[in-house]
């Protein structure tokens, strides 16, 4: 089992920012292997880079691989991103609620569903913020800067259309994601075709692959990858009509099977500090 020294903090948005942004984070640190697998979220995701260049592909190794010197912006995706560091990881990320994206950057998430783009020419304003950040010292200071200008963009007026409705069909996917997409259209008074237009230019995923990725990280916060793991019993609590659905979903998800992603988390995670690597799949 490996142990390595990597400090990474999180922290979640005050409100209004919250409706937007899920949480921001602070990295600094060099894992001892190669590479890993970084589980999608649903949401859009930017990333300073403030040391040795990121490598980033997306759809599990099948995108093109894009050298982020300076920062990068995941879109929303169903599939894993495999990051590469170079060096040493010294980065500030923000990581959007599934209707945070048009809002905070700008961008329409279905014009970055499945890529990894350059931060730097994707949002305009990184750059200055980036130099912020290169200007504050200590994990705080960053995030407090973050914080900020984060803040600012909360009390703007969005003009995202449809975004409340859509964050409210997205809580009601959080809550159970097994419900059905047409119960919640009707819930909120709309077609389920409309929901499924509205939702997929706000979102940028579908509600169906919402759920389908909100159910699995449900799954992998739950499961202790040091103990023993009831696959059959999970697949039934969380709605999966067998344990075969479950595995063709997990690896959808991660890039690997069960079996495999509990080796990568054993070998490379400490049984305290597993659950911070929830999703991530080491490679040497």
């Amino acid at each position: 089992m490996s142990t390595f020294e990597f400090d990474f903090v999180p922290r979640g948005v005050k409100p209004p920012g919250d409706q937007l942004v899920e949480s921001i984070w602070y990295a600094r640190g060099t894992i001892p292997y190669r590479r890993e697998r970084i589980a999608p979220t649903g949401s859009t995701v930017a990333v300073f880079v403030l040391g040795d260049a990121i490598l980033q592909t997306p759809r599990d190794g099948q995108g093109p691989t894009l050298r982020a010197e300076q920062g990068f912006l995941i879109g929303p995706h169903d599939g894993p991103v495999i990051n590469e560091p170079t060096g040493e990881t010294f980065a500030v990320g923000i990581v959007c609620t599934p209707v945070g994206c048009e809002a905070v950057f700008g961008l329409r998430p279905a014009s970055l569903r499945g890529r990894v783009v350059d931060l730097m020419e994707a949002w305009p304003p990184a750059a200055e913020l980036r130099r912020r950040l290169l200007a504050s010292k200590g994990s705080d200071a960053m995030l407090a800067a973050l914080e900020g200008a984060l803040a600012a963009l909360a009390e703007r007026d969005h003009e995202v259309k449809g975004i409340e409705r859509c964050a409210a069909a997205v809580a009601m996917l959080e809550a159970d994601p097994t419900r059905p997409v047409a119960d919640i259209a009707q819930a909120l008074d709309i077609s389920h075709g409309y929901l499924d237009r509205e939702f997929t230019r706000v979102v940028g995923l579908s509600p169906r692959r919402l759920a389908r990725l909100l159910r699995m990280r449900r799954l992998l916060a739950l499961i202790d990858a040091h103990g023993p793991v009831r696959w059959a019993e999970r697949a039934l609590d969380l709605g999966w009509s067998d344990q075969a659905h479950l595995v063709r979903d997990f690896k959808r998800h991660t890039g690997v099977t069960p079996t495999a992603y509990l080796a990568a988390q054993r070998t490379h995670y400490p049984p305290d500090e597993h659950g911070d690597g929830a999703g991530f799949v080491p490679e040497s």
